[in-house]
């Protein structure tokens, strides 16, 4: 797992939200807040100053908790990758060399007008409520990262490209939030002021004539079971929380499909993260309800595998892959199983 440096260690009981540096805080607990997360029936009224414990199952939106019910990994926590940060993580930064945010303020305001970079830091500054974000945000942003774990995933956004995501979604289905939702992480261009964005980790898909980078990733079983993931040695444990962890692709055989004109080919995703991106949607879903369970669909109802137009995307409400947003991408690729995300979502969301 990567280091932790003195300066950005939380306090040890971290599960205080109010320790995290250079963050304001709303409270974060009240009576209704804790059925939400809970849903306990029977409700005891906390006493006042009372620490409540987060789970480690929360997400957080515009500074209060949602429930998910997949491993959650915040950046303030001690094994958390932050991304308000200014600066490099594992690598030194040059003597003297500036520090660059990573993130910016969403610049659309609840009745939709656009506002200029000043105009947004200036009403974030007043902090976002929940019900503003709800009014903002409709789309949920799937990525895969092409670089196998979350660790390596960070790594690549905070200190080489200097970009952000919201979400990092690991092997196992560990789920690490690197910022909150009411900031605009800068992840799918013409997206980031609307949308939520998660990087999966995957090595990605590949083109016919260059599958076989993708050898080195997965060993596919002689039997015909399921193929099994595997890391790089350079990688070693690649910061995986689970340790020891075996992973193995959905489906037996790797997925060919074209995005945008082009035939790729791609091993698909552990159930683990299946699991837990279902949750994550349906916890988005219901913390911000604009955020629709469905995907942009041909007119047969099959996933639309190219860039939408731009009418298409300002009319799209839901999740949405990257190559829909831009069309020199190909993520979350054809192995991606919109359908299972939503029936998987909406069967959480009834109790099933």
């Amino acid at each position: 797992m990567r280091p932790i440096h003195e300066h950005e260690r939380p306090s040890p009981e971290h599960g205080d939200l109010a320790a995290a540096p250079t963050r304001r805080w709303p409270l974060l607990y009240a009576a209704a807040l804790v059925v939400a997360i809970t849903g306990c029936a029977e409700l005891r009224e906390p006493r006042i100053g009372e620490r409540l414990p987060r789970t480690g199952q929360e997400i957080v939106v515009a500074g209060q908790l949602f429930h998910v019910g997949a491993p959650v990994v915040l950046w303030i926590d001690e094994d958390g990758y932050d991304a308000y940060r200014p600066w490099k993580h594992f690598e030194a930064e040059d003597e003297g060399a500036e520090q660059k945010a990573r993130y910016g303020a969403r610049r659309l305001t609840p009745s939709g007008r656009a506002q200029t970079d000043a105009e947004a830091l200036a009403a974030k500054n007043g902090q976002w409520s929940l019900a503003d974000l709800r009014e903002v945000v409709d789309q949920f942003v799937i990525h895969y990262d092409v670089c196998g774990t979350s660790e390596v995933c960070y790594r690549v956004l905070q200190d080489g490209r200097g970009l952000s995501v919201h979400f990092m979604l690991d092997v196992d289905g560990t789920i690490y939030q690197t910022l909150d939702l009411d900031e605009r992480a800068w992840h799918a261009t013409i997206a980031n002021d609307r949308s939520v964005g998660i990087e999966i980790a995957q090595p990605g898909a590949a083109t016919l004539a260059d599958r076989g980078r993708l050898d080195e990733w997965y060993e596919e079983s002689a039997s015909g079971g399921p193929t099994r993931v595997t890391l790089p040695e350079r990688f070693g444990d690649g910061g995986v929380a689970t340790t020891g962890f075996e992973g193995f692709s959905a489906r037996a055989e790797p997925v060919v499909g074209a995005i945008n004109g082009t035939e790729l080919v791609q091993y698909d995703f552990t159930p683990q993260q299946y699991e837990s991106l279902a949750k994550l949607t349906a916890a988005l879903h219901r913390a911000l309800p604009r955020i629709e369970l469905d995907y942009p669909r041909e007119a047969d109802g099959s996933p639309l595998m190219r860039t939408m137009t731009r009418a298409e995307f300002d009319r799209h409400s839901g999740l949405i892959g990257h190559y829909h947003v831009q069309s020199n991408k190909q993520d979350p690729g054809p192995a991606f199983d919109w359908e299972r995300v939503v029936r998987d979502a909406r069967g959480h969301l009834e109790g099933r």
